[in-house]
């Protein structure tokens, strides 16, 4: 019998939802829901952080962005070395750097120590979101590719009701080096995780390592009656190039990818500022700090919801018209925020704040899975993710300014809300795949590249 070639990407793309894809799903998701935990405690521990160190609100809006400019240098770095040594080491090294340098700021005595700790945390931070997102998309069948990334993804929002509900709970007994040490916990699954997380498919085939993709085969679609003498292969448009930012130029994705990264800087602006100072806003504004804690556990439990029903949006719609739509509606509700002081009313706007700001962060790494092949995938999802990372660092910088000027309420929460118009427009602006191939065609150095 002569050997069959089969291609892998038309295997994972009509293939079923089964046991393998939850269990890949479930795991990235459990990494990922520490990942969000460990950036939300920013947002917990601050005002604790100005009473103990005697810091003003511009001198903690940078300390929260130390962990922020890790995360910049983190995507760059670990987005562009999984494309070379696999999506699986990388996500491995950043749960090290992550979860083990988290643990240890519980540790920290003043801001300078704190502010390395969380800086070099966040290099972890910044380099698994590329990675999950990509394995977690190179496993999706194609007609639930956007729903399974997003519900992925959702566990990053569950992370920061996490943070909100155990900050509630145990800092005021234990104080806010408590937050810390429960961010240990990823560290002690590292054997777990090595063992039950697989490769992704597609990398192990550009690898040609038939072995290893026959075996993972066998799990993904049982139905397939796989012989020893089976080779895989890739489609055609994801056949290698260089890992690299230039080939984020090439191809006809110069435009796209420059509106992906301005999508990616002002939703994260927006993201992070609210995330790290929503309790201190509505402190500001004149609630407590455990009503402020509740403030940031609605916007959670709104993500959870703007991530998991955009995606489900997304596969029926199309993520572009839906992530127009979600960045709109936080602009709005962001402003309205300043304005509102019925505090049920105002639970329902922090509600949609989150759904829009995180929902739209959360699609929009769906969206750049989805455009850059194989080949470039994490690189081009990695430098999105660090071109954000810039709004991100100015994000709680901007509020923390803006804080100690003592302007009105109204006037800081439109601050936040602005950027993520600024999202939609982008977003409306990109091409889609057949305009794109156009443009290649008709570019002799783009075509020949």
């Amino acid at each position: 019998m002569s050997a069959k070639t089969v291609n892998v990407n038309d295997v994972i793309d009509h293939t079923k939802f089964k046991p393998f894809h939850f269990k890949v799903v479930a795991w990235c998701l459990l990494i990922i829901l520490f990942d969000g935990y460990d950036l939300a405690i920013n947002g917990v521990v601050l005002p604790l952080l100005m009473n103990d160190w005697g810091l003003s609100a511009v001198q903690a809006g940078m300390l929260a962005s130390t962990a922020l400019a890790g995360m910049m240098f983190g995507a760059m770095i670990f987005g562009s070395l999984a494309d070379k040594i696999g999506r699986k080491k990388v996500i491995m090294i950043c749960i090290v750097l992550f979860s083990g340098l988290t643990f240890a700021g519980g540790f920290a005595s003043n801001p300078t120590e704190f502010g390395i700790l969380r800086f070099l945390a966040g290099l972890g931070i910044g380099g698994v979101m590329p990675n999950l997102v990509a394995l977690t998309s190179e496993y999706a069948p194609k007609t639930m590719r956007s729903t399974l990334v997003t519900t992925m993804f959702s566990g990053y929002a569950v992370g920061g009701v996490m943070a909100a509900l155990l900050g509630a709970a145990f800092t005021p007994s234990f104080g806010w080096q408590i937050m810390f040490f429960i961010a240990g916990i990823p560290v002690f699954l590292l054997p777990l995780i090595w063992k039950f997380l697989p490769e992704s498919l597609t990398f192990i085939v550009q690898q040609n390592r038939q072995a290893e993709a026959r075996k993972i085969v066998r799990h993904l679609e049982p139905s397939i009656n796989v012989q020893d003498d089976m080779t895989f292969e890739l489609h055609q448009v994801d056949t290698p190039e260089s890992a690299s930012v230039v080939s984020l130029f090439k191809r006809g994705r110069a435009t796209n990818t420059l509106l992906f990264w301005i999508a990616f800087f002002t939703c994260l602006l927006t993201m992070y500022a609210l995330s790290s100072w929503l309790p201190k806003l509505m402190m500001a504004a004149g609630y407590s700090m455990d009503n402020s804690l509740m403030f940031m556990m609605v916007m959670n439990i709104g993500a959870v919801i703007g991530i998991v029903g955009g995606g489900i949006l997304a596969d029926r719609f199309h993520l572009k018209p839906v992530l127009m739509c979600l960045g709109a509606m936080g602009a709005i509700v962001m402003s309205l925020m300043g304005f509102q002081s019925n505090q049920f009313l105002l639970y329902i706007l922090v509600f949609l704040a989150g759904a829009a700001s995180i929902g739209s962060q959360m699609l929009l790494y769906s969206y750049v899975a989805q455009y850059y092949p194989l080949a470039v995938r994490s690189t081009g999802i990695g430098w999105s993710s660090a071109i954000g990372r810039m709004g991100a660092i100015i994000g709680p910088i901007l509020i923390g300014g803006l804080l100690g000027m003592s302007l009105p309420a109204y006037f800081n929460f439109i601050a936040v809300g602005l950027p993520v118009l600024i999202t939609a427009i982008a977003v409306a602006l990109i091409m889609n795949e057949d305009e794109s191939e156009k443009i290649s065609a008709n570019d002799p150095v783009v075509a020949n590249a």
